[in-house]
């Protein structure tokens, strides 16, 4: 008979661990209501549920209103959140080498300082103990927390040019000028535009105009 009734009591066990939010809490509630007498200590120890957790779901269940979850408030608080002071001096070393985004599509801002470069900082400038300070890594997530994007600024695109151009370009001028004369036309056309001519215009096809 103990059997049987450690048997079931795993069964509620199981189904309430299935369950989440209020749905469980009234699971809870109803089984203690019907085992436990009513009783969160009981269910407590008799079930392992928190007894907290047990007396929110009969009250939830008496009064038929629902409590709200604050599931944001759980766990350990971020770094940044727990030590404010680290989060202004991380400014204070990251906002100098920073640019806005070029094409203004979002609110992040990027900086050519590496995760590394601002615990160097923190310790050589601001006054922080290493052994206070998160991992490289963590820092990585701190400062994509904190809206930054590790990227190296580059403050000019420069422009692809061949060793040939100037070459090429003083060759045109010179047959340009060799041939041009009081009555000769001159025709503009565009020479990046593409013409399906000579050899190697095959259409899009194999040369032998053959399927492979």
């Amino acid at each position: 008979m103990k059997d049987g009734v450690e048997c079931y009591e795993k069964l509620l066990q199981q189904g309430a661990k299935r369950l989440k939010g209020q749905e469980r809490r009234l699971f809870m509630a109803e089984v203690t209501l019907k085992l436990c007498q009513g009783k969160a200590r009981q269910a407590e120890r008799r079930f392992g549920w928190g007894r907290e957790t047990v007396a929110k779901g009969l009250h939830e269940l008496q009064q038929g209103v629902r409590c709200l979850e604050n599931f944001s408030a759980r766990g350990r608080p971020r770094l940044e959140a727990k030590t404010p002071q680290l989060a202004e001096d991380i400014r204070a070393i990251v906002e100098p080498h920073t640019q806005a985004d070029p094409e203004l599509k979002s609110t992040r801002r990027y900086s050519n300082l590496s995760a590394g470069d601002v615990l160097e900082a923190l310790q050589t400038q601001k006054g922080h103990a290493r052994e206070n300070l998160p991992s490289e890594r963590t820092m990585r997530d701190i400062l994509n927390r904190m809206n930054y994007r590790l990227k190296r600024i580059r403050k000019g695109k420069p422009l692809k040019k061949t060793p040939q151009t100037n070459a090429i370009f003083a060759n045109v001028q010179a047959v340009k000028a060799e041939v041009k004369g009081a009555d000769t036309l001159e025709i503009s056309m565009d020479t990046k535009a593409k013409v399906n001519e000579g050899d190697y215009a095959r259409g899009g096809k194999n040369p032998d105009r053959r399927g492979r």
